[in-house]
C-alpha cells in the first residue's frame, strides 16, 4: 500500500510533521513484545516494572510497552512518597508497604495477562517513515498477536496522533468540520468492530454538536471553541478526542478533565476510531494514515468544505416528517 502525503507536510516550525501510533492486542505479553520491538528497531530494554517496559534509544525515540490496565503497575504516587524525616520504624513500615504493593500489582498483572491487552505506544514518527513502522505490525502477526476481530471480548483499537500543522482556530475548526463530515465514511471503511461500537472509547459526536460546528456562522475564538467542545463532549471517549490538544494549548484551563493523569497534553489530534486489524494482511499504520489523510484533504479544500457543510446542515435541518418519508422510501427502494 502506497503511503499518501497530507496536503500540509510540515508543522509550524517548518519540520516534517510527526504522528504517534498506539496499538492494542492480545496473545503476546509485554516482555516478549518489548524484545520484539528492540529486535526490529534497536535500542535498549528498560524494565520499569514487571508488566511495563521501555525500549529506549531507537531511531525515533522511546517505545512504551505495557499491560493496558493501571492495576498491573505500581502506583507512582506511592513509590515517590518522601519519608526522609520519618522515624526509622516508619520508614521500614513504608518500605514494607511498597514491597507488598509491588508484589500485589505484579500478581494482578500475571493474572490478567491474556485478558487485558498489551499496548505499544510508539514515539512520534515522521509521517513519511510510517512504512518502516509497519514492519512492527507484520511481525506482531507472525508472532501470533491477536487483534480486534479475534474475539468478541477484544475491543482493541489503533490510535493515531497526527501532529497539527498550526494552532489557529480557523485551521482547527476546518479539521474538526472535515472529520465530522467524513466520520460515517470512515466507520464504513474501517468496519468498526461491534465490540468497539458497544464500548464507549470511540463514541461519535452528538448530532447537535455537529450541526453547531458545521454551520459556517459558527466562528468561535479559541476559548469559546474549547468551552463549546466541553459542553457537548465532557468526556475523553470521542472518536476524535481534542482534549490532549486543548490541554496543550491551554494547560491552565479550569476544567477537571484538563488536570487528570489520563489526559496527556500534546500538539496532536487524538484519533481513536480504527480497529486493531492484525488478522488482515497488509493492515497497519499506513492503511489507517491514508484514511486519515482524506480528512486533511477535505479540510484544506475551503470551497468543498463549505459546500459540504452547507449541504449537511440543510439536510439535517429539514422537518422530521420529510426526513422520515425519505428514509422510508430509501428502505423500500432497496427491496
Amino acid at each position: 500500500m502506497t503511503l499518501q502525503a497530507p496536503p500540509h507536510r510540515l508543522n509550524s516550525n517548518g519540520q516534517t510533521r510527526r504522528v504517534g501510533v498506539e496499538v492494542e492486542f492480545a496473545g503476546l505479553p509485554p516482555r516478549d513484545t518489548a524484545a520484539l520491538v528492540r529486535d526490529l528497531f534497536g535500542g535498549e530494554l528498560n524494565v520499569v516494572s514487571p508488566h511495563r517496559l521501555l525500549v529506549e534509544g531507537t531511531q525515533w525515540g522511546e517505545f512504551g510497552i505495557e499491560l493496558d490496565t493501571q492495576y498491573a503497575h505500581p502506583d507512582k504516587a506511592l513509590l515517590e512518597e518522601h519519608h526522609e524525616n520519618d522515624s526509622e520504624w516508619a520508614r521500614q513500615q513504608h518500605q514494607r508497604r511498597v514491597e507488598f504493593h509491588q508484589k500485589t500489582r505484579e500478581l494482578i498483572g500475571d493474572m490478567v495477562t491474556g485478558l487485558v491487552p498489551t499496548e505499544i505506544v510508539c514515539p512520534p514518527i515522521p509521517w513519511d517513515e510510517l512504512e518502516a513502522l509497519d514492519a512492527l505490525f507484520q511481525t506482531l502477526r507472525d508472532r501470533g498477536a491477536k487483534g480486534t476481530d479475534a474475539s468478541l471480548l477484544y475491543g482493541f483499537g489503533l490510535h493515531l496522533n497526527p501532529e497539527v500543522e498550526r494552532f489557529d482556530v480557523d485551521y482547527l475548526l476546518s479539521m474538526l468540520r472535515a472529520y465530522l463530515l467524513l466520520a460515517s465514511w470512515l466507520r464504513d471503511e474501517i468496519k468498526v468492530d461491534i465490540t468497539r461500537e458497544v464500548l464507549p472509547h470511540a463514541n461519535p459526536f452528538p448530532k447537535e454538536y455537529a450541526l453547531k460546528v458545521l454551520d459556517f456562522n459558527y466562528q468561535p475564538d479559541l476559548e469559546s471553541f474549547i468551552a463549546d467542545y466541553l459542553h457537548y463532549n465532557p468526556t475523553r471517549n470521542r472518536e476524535l478526542d481534542l482534549l490532549p490538544l486543548f490541554a496543550f494549548l491551554r494547560p491552565e484551563y479550569p476544567h477537571e478533565l484538563f488536570h487528570t493523569s489520563l489526559i496527556k497534553p500534546r500538539p496532536t489530534f487524538h484519533y481513536r476510531l480504527p480497529n486493531a486489524q492484525l488478522s488482515q494482511p497488509g493492515w497497519g499504520s499506513v492503511m489507517e494514515w491514508n484514511r486519515w489523510v482524506e480528512v486533511e484533504k477535505l479540510a484544506a479544500d475551503a470551497s468543498a468544505l463549505r459546500a459540504r457543510c452547507d449541504e449537511y446542515v440543510a439536510y439535517h435541518n429539514r422537518p422530521l416528517h420529510t426526513r422520515l418519508k425519505e428514509t422510508l422510501l430509501q428502505l423500500l427502494g432497496r427491496r
